[in-house]
């Protein structure tokens, strides 16, 4: 594969900007030889940004970094559903989306882009604890409180600080492949991929013990792709039984336990076509579809694309 293009990434620094939501999209897209990325933390002025949790940050560049960006984060920041950002920050962000720039919030961010308007008619999240006063404060914005991120394209939300985690390496995922961000996962030892339709957290009436249990099912079950995985064989693995398991399930991942297996199927037939030569019919029976047209009709399905075409977007890079 050749050398992908470099895509160049500001993050914006408010005022009273949470420390993790700020490092984690300059950590995950550092520049690096494995990541054709370029970072640039940047504010509403270059200097010094009074951070949330005492702490705060100099930033070498202004709001001439959105002009320069392909993607611009968002990251959190203190009393969003009180006062908006500058006029001058608000009408950056629409001059970069209006020449073709990504817009992706973590956390609270997403009041940022709310308040530029550009989330009108649009779905998006943030934080649990802020989705109702998002809600109120602009009604035209579709908030969906029970996600982890939301992709309408052009523009991302993310809810909690963790979930920005979960919304850059989807973004990874849409630029590099299923493998750089697998990749990025394990170097953050972090989940390689948690669905956007994800509980933002897990009902007080599931015991820890059990979401602790489905955990190691879950990791149990990657392991074992290409073997027969039914509701009844997981189920047996958490000990528990496959009503139980089921229910459970939904509340913990937001796919029945056989959608999730279908899905980690296709991401793992996806990395396969990414890195290796293999054949369709091949890797159809590694990841346990049995038959090529059985994984080229999930494939499709679900991706909207054939293995094929697939492979050929990343043979020769971007």
């Amino acid at each position: 594969m050749s050398a992908a293009r470099l895509r160049r990434v500001a993050v914006l620094v408010l005022e009273g900007a949470k420390p993790l939501d700020v490092g984690i999209p300059a950590q995950v897209f550092t520049t690096r030889a494995s990541m054709p990325y370029e970072v640039r933390l940047c504010g509403a002025a270059p200097g010094l940004v009074t951070g949330g949790d005492g702490l705060s940050y100099h930033v070498a560049d202004g709001l001439d970094a959105l002009a320069w960006a392909d993607i611009v984060f968002v990251p959190g920041y203190r009393f969003p559903d009180r006062e908006d950002p500058p006029r001058a920050v608000l009408d950056a962000l629409i001059t970069a989306h209006d020449r073709g720039a990504r817009l992706a919030a973590i956390s609270t961010g997403a009041f940022a882009l709310a308040a530029t308007g550009l989330l009108d008619g649009k779905r998006a999240t943030t934080h649990w604890h802020y989705t109702r006063a998002l809600a109120a404060k602009y009604p035209l914005v579709k908030v969906d409180e029970n996600v982890l991120f939301v992709d309408e394209g052009a523009m991302l939300t993310s809810a909690g600080a963790a979930s920005g985690i979960d919304l850059c390496l989807h973004i990874l995922r849409g630029d590099l492949g299923v493998a750089a961000s697998n990749h990025a996962a394990r170097r953050l030892v972090a989940a390689p991929y948690r669905s956007g339709g994800q509980a933002q957290y897990v009902p007080r009436s599931v015991p820890e013990p059990l979401g602790e249990r489905f955990a190691a099912t879950r990791e149990w079950a990657l392991h074992r792709l290409g073997e027969p995985l039914t509701l009844e064989t997981l189920a047996r693995q958490a000990a528990v039984s496959p009503r139980t398991f089921s229910r459970r399930f939904v509340d913990e991942t937001g796919y029945t336990p056989m959608q999730w297996v279908m899905r980690a199927r296709i991401d793992m037939a996806r990395e396969l076509l990414e890195r290796s030569e293999r054949s369709v019919e091949q890797i159809a029976a590694d990841v346990g579809l049995g038959t090529g047209a059985n994984l080229r009709l999930h494939f499709h399905r679900l991706l909207g694309t054939t293995p094929s075409e697939y492979r050929r977007t990343f043979a020769q890079g971007e």
